[in-house]
């Protein structure tokens, strides 16, 4: 039986500013997951003058963050039941904040990759534990709402990170990239202990060692194959590393089977809503690590901007992102999750595709505006897919479906980044050139935008009252 700290009446005035804060901190969580993940990139060169070593070595930084994500996500669900969820998030906040500061202090490059991969252990919690409480702390009839919120960091950190990486790099040093989270720890850790309530289990499961084996091998192997095909690192390791990661997949399904508390619950794809979501999502979910991806190549690299520059153009992206939130529940009242997703799958691929469009003569205003209209349909399509993927999942299964939903964006976003870097090498390959072209890139834009279009048949299969009490 599941079993909370005493709650306040819902009339009082500190449950109603609990209901509205939560959104507030579970979304500076994931600001600072998300900004840290894009961030680190602008700053490798100085780094690597730092600690006397290559910009290309450097990267086993973003590798060891990224990995360590993978594998600890999955554990996320059964540490919130069994230790709870509110110290759980409080505890990976904390080492969030810690292990930041353990980054900027590191005296070595192994100090700093065993950093690194501590605060991908405190990320890895820190999101997916935030969701459970949110999920529990949130009215039903106020989720849309709340994940409208939440939406709106989750892009923004993509599309932050690398101008304020170029900025701080240019104006001061790469320790300030990591000092920059310390103060929203510190205002996320004042607000958990004043308004979060305590939510475990008072008979949690033992945690299924064999399948967090084999679910980290296949993880931390998929993360790493695909981030290795997005630095065109060999192919045939990169594909090796994703045979091996299937191959740990079928055998987690067949373990997963023949247990009673497996780590990532797979039959929660037996609900229709999260089982669609789960994928339809993913389809669309490719756009969050491709698209700053490839239009960070497209201006720089085929346009010759300056860093800066591009990262202001790409920041119109969150502009669009944040508007969102003030339309979504209006749109999803009048139309209903199904149509909105459907329709708007569609409208989120061709806004992607139509920076394949971008030329250097095209104008600057022209670009900002395509692009802000796509940061509002991208936010808008994730928003829905969110908050409908928890819409019938039961109270004890809420923990479980949170880290299994943050496994699969994870995967989603390692996919995305390399589907886009193999549809630029084959476009490549096809035109016989050594370097990416103009039109190599554009390929990439036209493949991912695509993907999401094909993710509205899945959401056609979608009953037209799926969602229905969620706003």
């Amino acid at each position: 039986m599941p079993t909370h700290t005493p709650a306040p009446d819902n009339g009082s005035t500190d449950n109603v500013t609990a209901v509205r804060l939560i959104p507030f901190i579970v979304g500076c969580a994931l600001f600072m997951q998300m900004l840290d993940s894009s961030v680190v990139a602008m700053a490798l060169p100085m780094m690597a003058e730092t600690f006397n070593t290559s910009a290309v070595r450097m990267n086993i930084a973003i590798t060891a963050y990224l990995i360590s994500v993978a594998v600890f996500v999955p554990v996320s669900g059964w540490a919130a039941d069994r230790f709870g969820a509110k110290l759980i998030f409080l505890l990976a906040i904390i080492l969030f904040c810690l292990s930041s500061l353990g980054c900027s202090l590191a005296p070595d490059l192994d100090t700093f990759i065993i950093s690194r991969f501590i605060q991908g252990l405190a990320g890895a919690m820190m999101v997916p534990v935030g969701r459970i409480i949110m999920l529990r702390t949130v009215p039903r009839e106020q989720l849309l709402k709340a994940t409208a919120f939440l939406s709106i960091p989750a892009l923004l950190g993509p599309m932050i990170g690398p101008p304020l990486g170029g900025f701080i790099v240019t104006f001061t040093t790469w320790h300030w990239i990591f000092l920059i989270n310390i103060p929203m720890g510190l205002l996320g850790i004042v607000l958990i202990l004043k308004y979060v309530q305590e939510y475990k289990k008072e008979e949690p499961p033992r945690l299924d060692w064999i399948g967090f084996l084999l679910s980290g091998i296949a993880m931390a192997t998929c993360v790493y194959g695909f981030e290795s095909l997005a630095k065109n690192d060999g192919f045939f390791n990169a594909y090796f590393l994703l045979l091996i990661s299937l191959i740990s997949g079928l055998l987690y399904w067949f373990h997963a089977k023949r247990v009673s508390n497996p780590i990532i619950d797979l039959s929660l794809l037996k609900i229709p809503t999260f089982s669609i979501s789960i994928v339809g999502g993913n389809l669309c979910r490719f756009a969050i690590g491709s698209t700053p991806f490839l239009l960070a190549l497209l201006l720089q690299l085929g346009f010759n901007y300056s860093p800066l520059s591009a990262g202001l153009i790409t920041f119109a992206g969150a502009f669009g992102a944040m508007a969102m939130k003030f339309v979504a529940i209006p749109l999803v009242k009048k139309f209903s999750f199904r149509k909105v997703l459907i329709v708007n799958a569609v409208i989120t691929g061709l806004s992607i595709m139509a920076c394949a469009l971008f030329t250097p003569e095209t104008p600057v205003w022209v670009m900002i505006v395509v692009l802000f209209f796509g940061g509002f349909v991208r936010s808008l399509e994730f928003t829905a897919v969110n908050t409908l993927s928890f819409s019938n999942i039961k109270p004890e299964k809420m923990s479980l479906a949170s880290s299994f939903s943050a496994t699969a964006q994870q995967v989603g976003i390692s996919m995305g980044m390399g589907i886009a870097t193999v549809s630029i090498d084959f476009s490549m390959r096809f035109n016989g050139s050594l370097s990416p072209s103009i039109m190599d890139i554009k390929s990439g834009f036209i493949i991912i935008g695509t993907a999401s279009i094909l993710s509205a048949l899945w959401f056609y299969r979608l009953e037209k009252s799926a969602g229905s009490g969620m706003y």
